[in-house]
């Protein structure tokens, strides 16, 4: 039997950077970044993270629905989704897929109960029931690869003939729970952040909302259409929060998504990578990179730009990656000057040209997890 192809044929995302794809990448390409200083916690002092601005996102919320009911974060799902919806029908056999790590997390601040849309499965309910989706929505949540898995669960319900085409959405926004969080880690950088740099020392975390369309029905209208050619998920399971030293994980996801894609190293043209910023994290990625021999692959982190998104990240992060193949320019990694891991890498430093055919998306999380996804535009 022939393997069903799936597509990647209709995207949108809501970030500090803008609230369409467009303004987005206008945004990346002139090197503007949403991290700058804001103060979460009143008992303590403004960090360095990139957050949605609250009054912008309520007035064009405002503009495109009426209701009043809903939280920021679903403001920032619905806006996200919105204009799919709008290019796509929904049918009974279209599957509706969330991705986060919290959700509306913040609704649990000065509560003595939990309120019904703390739950992740009342969260996505929410969200399909407004858009009119008619089977149970389906929720990943697996710390920071929840993204990329997200394309791969609906690769996967698609290639069984479960449904016919898939909305996934992901998002995450900033809370005091996560900053929190990240605290006790002692993660968060002091300054804007610098992955794979030497002088790196922490994480920004981000908020974003993303939304892709997936199908495996070509109408012959898309403006575009990226195959989704190979995607794997393992987990190290080496430690709570550290990954593993020498980059099991990443390691076999990578070569188990190429194998699928049937791609060579040689023949990926550009990696959007993890890269938090931290220690460990760009250590362990730098060495599973070099051990796919993909160390001289075109590499980039968007955390310079958008902060972690947690949830977010993996599924914004391919968007923008579709992106740079569709305007054929590498963005560079933001802040980077010298390499501070120990196996070589193809940082990008500037804005350039390239043919990009085949994409590699990694994404690694807390629990060891770990995620990669080919992408090969048609």
């Amino acid at each position: 039997m022939m393997r069903k192809e799936i597509y990647i044929t209709d995207y949108n995302c809501v970030t500090p950077l803008g609230f369409d794809v467009s303004s987005n990448w206008n945004a990346l390409v002139e090197g503007k970044s949403g991290v700058a200083l804001h103060k979460i916690i009143d008992s303590h002092e403004a960090f360095y993270a990139s957050m949605i601005d609250s009054e912008k996102l309520d007035a064009t919320f405002g503009d495109h629905f009426d209701e009043t009911h809903f939280t920021r974060l679903e403001k920032m799902f619905l806006l996200s989704l919105e204009p799919l919806i709008k290019r796509h029908s929904v049918s009974e056999d279209t599957a509706f897929i969330l991705s986060t790590t919290k959700g509306n997390i913040s609704l649990l601040k000065n509560r003595s109960e939990l309120p019904e849309g703390v739950y992740l499965s009342a969260l996505a309910q929410k969200i399909a029931g407004y858009f009119g989706f008619t089977k149970k929505p389906i929720v990943v949540s697996n710390a920071c690869v929840s993204g990329v898995m997200a394309i791969a669960v609906a690769k996967s319900m698609i290639s069984t003939g479960k449904y016919k085409d898939a909305f996934v959405i992901a998002g995450d926004e900033l809370s005091e729970f996560v900053i929190s969080g990240f605290n006790s880690f002692q993660a968060i950088g002091n300054g804007p952040c610098k992955p794979y740099d030497k002088n790196r020392n922490g994480i920004n975390i981000g908020e974003a909302a993303a939304a892709v369309y997936i199908t495996s029905a070509l109408s012959g209208n898309e403006k575009f259409r990226f195959k989704i050619s190979g995607d794997s998920a393992v987990n190290d399971a080496n430690h709570i929060s550290g990954p593993s030293r020498t980059g099991d994980g990443l390691y076999a996801s990578i070569r188990t998504a190429m194998a699928e894609a049937k791609v060579t190293p040689e023949q990926i043209d550009f990696i959007s990578a993890h890269g938090t910023a931290t220690l460990y994290n760009d250590e362990m990625e730098s060495i599973a990179f070099s051990r796919m021999n993909l160390q001289l692959i075109p590499l980039n982190s968007m955390k310079g730009y958008y902060g972690h998104c947690l949830g977010a990240s993996g599924l914004l992060e391919s968007i923008i990656s579709m992106e740079s193949a569709l305007h054929s320019t590498l963005i560079p990694s933001k802040n980077f000057e010298e390499i501070g891991v120990s196996e070589p890498l193809n940082i990008i430093r500037e804005n350039q040209h390239a043919e990009i055919r085949y994409i590699l998306k990694t994404a690694s999380g807390f629990g060891g997890c770990n995620a990669a996804v080919v992408l090969e535009k048609l």
